[in-house]
């Protein structure tokens, strides 16, 4: 017996009745909520799949180029993507090549929340997990005035920062932080170094992902906005790290002294 899905864009999921037994995740986030749900099921993932900590399960490549033999060779009922994570040549490819895949599509708070409970409760049968519940608890209630206006670089030389229709920049304002570039046309846009220094924020926020900021790379490019190291777990993965960033984002500000 087998019972049919489908995913957020559309695709046809076909799975056994009952609970999903083996699972590849392609998508780092997503890894660390398969883990701390059903960590049995989880039966392979990418090399950025870096939490939780200690992870000991066979890897697949990266995000954008996964190795699809390596994946056959695991097995499973179903793999796990996201429209901005994995390419759909590779999910083409990959259901082509017999895999059941279902892929996710997150652009805001709202959004994560929906894909976690659609695919932990719906797809997998898993039921929904308490970390679950406490996440739609203080995430769900929508967006506070804000306090503080924000930049936030992914990249630099050149310089690239978040931008519309992002699940980051929907995260930051359900803190009390606005994007100063949350109405650009695109999503993650390329900037010269003066505009982000003179767009007004109150702090940059530096991650340490994709690019890897760091004290000594990145803050001695702002003169006139102060900046702020965090991390970019925290700014981009949905899912139990959702719970680790509701306290930093909702106190974070310029680091004392920081210009």
């Amino acid at each position: 017996m087998s019972r049919t899905v489908r995913d957020d864009l559309g695709g046809e999921v076909r799975l056994p009745d009952g609970p999903v037994r083996r699972v590849v995740s392609l998508v780092p986030s997503l890894t660390e909520a398969l883990a701390a749900t059903r960590p049995e099921a989880l039966v392979g993932a990418t090399d950025w799949c870096t939490r939780p900590s200690g992870l000991d399960i066979p890897r697949v490549r990266g995000t954008k180029n996964p190795d699809r033999a390596a994946v056959a060779d695991l097995a499973p009922e179903l793999v796990v993507c996201v429209r901005e994570e994995n390419r759909e040549l590779d999910v083409r490819r990959l259901r082509e090549g017999g895999q059941q895949v279902w892929v996710g599509d997150v652009e805001s708070v709202a959004d994560a929340l929906r894909v976690l409970r659609t695919l932990l409760v719906d797809v997998l049968g898993w039921g929904c997990p308490g970390w679950l519940e406490e996440i739609g608890r203080l995430w769900g209630a929508g967006r506070p005035p804000a306090r503080s206006r924000v930049v936030v670089p992914i990249w630099r030389d050149p310089w690239m920062v978040v931008g519309s229709r992002t699940f980051t920049t929907d995260l930051l304002a359900h803190a009390g932080l606005e994007n100063v570039f949350a109405d650009h046309a695109e999503r993650y846009p390329g900037l010269a170094l003066e505009e982000l220094d003179g767009a007004g924020a109150d702090v940059v926020l530096l991650p340490d992902e994709p690019y890897v900021f760091t004290a000594d790379d990145g803050p001695e490019a702002f003169v006139r906005t102060p900046t702020r190291l965090v991390s970019g777990r925290l700014l981009t993965w949905y899912g139990p790290a959702m719970l680790e960033a509701w306290p930093v984002l909702r106190d974070l500000g310029p680091s004392p002294g920081a210009a």
